[in-house]
């Protein structure tokens, strides 16, 4: 294998397959597979004979596989997809090039997600779901038993939404955006309301009507929502909706490559995002909060968390060297609501007495944690906000997989297990 480090690549420049394979380090069947598995792109060569590769493109995986060690591209441990859909620069993120903040500030979480879907805005949209969607979901989440979480209840409303739809596996553009304004208020509609509402006659509720932040709220807190906390609300979700290829979007380009439906796509997003380090991760900033507010300061409460040996959750973010920009845009909402000031003085003291110890700043999960313990709310509803939003995403990006090669999210595993051959067990 050569240790050869290029310089940088011709934009223009094409490389024969034997070309790429000796800037790898690598055989020309594996550039082959490189190219099935969507890692290069290839096209013809003039005249026909062959094919040629992108020169930067060659050289990025390169570079690439020295980090992960060293040795050849071929161990498959970066990942790296295209994608026009969000973009993280410099504590500043972007939908479609426009600034992600500004955009969930003007506008609200409906029309956020047509921005994401299709470019296009569309002002004063409203989704709806047909009844046999809602009562489908409805009915399969009152059977669960009372103790289920709100994922355990979106994930189940997402199937069940499917079943009732005959055309899912129709993945053209129009169909797969029809999927998504119905399945969208579907989820929301499927939770149970926090106060009681009449029965429609047709099954509908007062809940089920107006715009989306309205109808979430009411599944998230008993308390009549003034026009400041839904203002909040549809901005948080708006902010939320997507956030590049976080863990659960990931699982979700897996799927749709795989040529899922877009029900089944959300599924598989769901359930990863049910893990604590991902949207479950406000549900602790929430606890954290509760727990200052009961001490009257967040000096012990921290202390008992280092003791412990627990991360101090809302703090500090792997993609932000300052403050989270969603946590600094919902922050500035909140300083808007009374209601919100007691709780919002305790997260800026968990930020300041943690300060000692390390630099962190605020990320969106300790915002989230403040609008749902100032809002009467449950600590798994800023779960359930995360979800509800990232499902704009979630079919933003499925809506590009399904215009990639299918099944090329197939990164290839380096096994290091015992070399074979080896004798069958007793």
């Amino acid at each position: 294998m050569r240790d050869h480090d290029p310089g940088p690549a011709d934009p223009e420049r094409r490389l024969s397959t034997q070309e790429a394979a000796e800037l790898l380090g690598v055989k020309p069947a594996t550039v082959y597979a490189y190219v099935s598995r969507g890692r290069l792109s290839s096209r013809r060569a003039p005249g026909g004979r062959g094919s040629t590769l992108d020169a930067r493109e060659v050289e990025a995986l390169a570079r690439r596989g020295r980090r992960e060690g060293g040795g050849s591209a071929g161990t498959g441990g970066d990942l790296s997809v295209r994608t026009r859909l969000t973009f993280i620069d410099q504590d500043r993120y972007y939908f479609r090039g426009v600034d992600a903040t500004e955009l969930a500030a003007r506008h609200s979480y409906e029309e956020v997600a047509e921005w994401l879907w299709t470019g296009r805005m569309r002002p004063g949209v409203v989704f709806t779901a047909p009844e046999s969607s809602v009562e489908a979901a409805r009915r399969a989440v009152e059977a669960l038993p009372e103790h289920s979480g709100p994922i355990d209840r979106l994930r189940v409303a997402a199937v069940a939404a499917a079943v009732t739809d005959p055309l899912r596996y129709d993945l053209s553009e129009d169909a797969v955006l029809g999927t998504a304004r119905i399945l969208i208020p579907t989820l929301v509609a499927a939770l149970p309301p926090k106060r009681p509402t009449r029965r429609a006659p047709k099954g509908h509720s007062s809940a089920d009507k107006g715009p989306l932040a309205g109808r979430l709220w009411a599944r998230l807190s008993g308390r009549p929502p003034e026009p400041a906390q839904l203002r909040l609300l549809d901005t948080a979700l708006g902010l939320l909706a997507d956030h590049d290829l976080a863990a659960s979007t990931l699982a979700v380009r897996v799927a749709a490559s795989a040529r899922a439906h877009a029900y089944a796509a959300v599924s598989a997003g769901l359930g990863v995002i049910e893990g604590t380090l991902h949207g479950a991760a406000s549900g602790g900033a929430h606890r954290l909060l509760v727990d200052v507010l009961d001490m009257g300061s967040a000096a012990p409460v921290i202390a008992e968390e280092l003791r412990a040996g627990r991360r101090v959750p809302g703090l500090g973010h792997r993609l932000y060297s300052g403050e989270d920009p969603r946590a600094r845009a919902l922050f500035a909402l909140l300083e808007e609501i009374p209601e919100a000031a007691p709780v919002l003085a305790a997260a800026r003291d968990i930020v300041a007495t943690t300060a000692r110890h390390a630099p962190l700043h605020a990320n969106v999960d300790l915002a989230l944690a403040v609008l749902t313990a100032s809002s009467g709310m449950e600590p798994s509803a800023g779960e359930t906000i995360f979800a509800v939003a990232r499902t704009a995403g979630w079919i933003a990006h499925a809506l590009e997989e399904y215009g990639e090669r299918p099944l090329r999210m197939r990164p290839s595993g380096h096994y290091v297990g015992p070399r074979p051959p080896r004798p069958l067990p007793e």
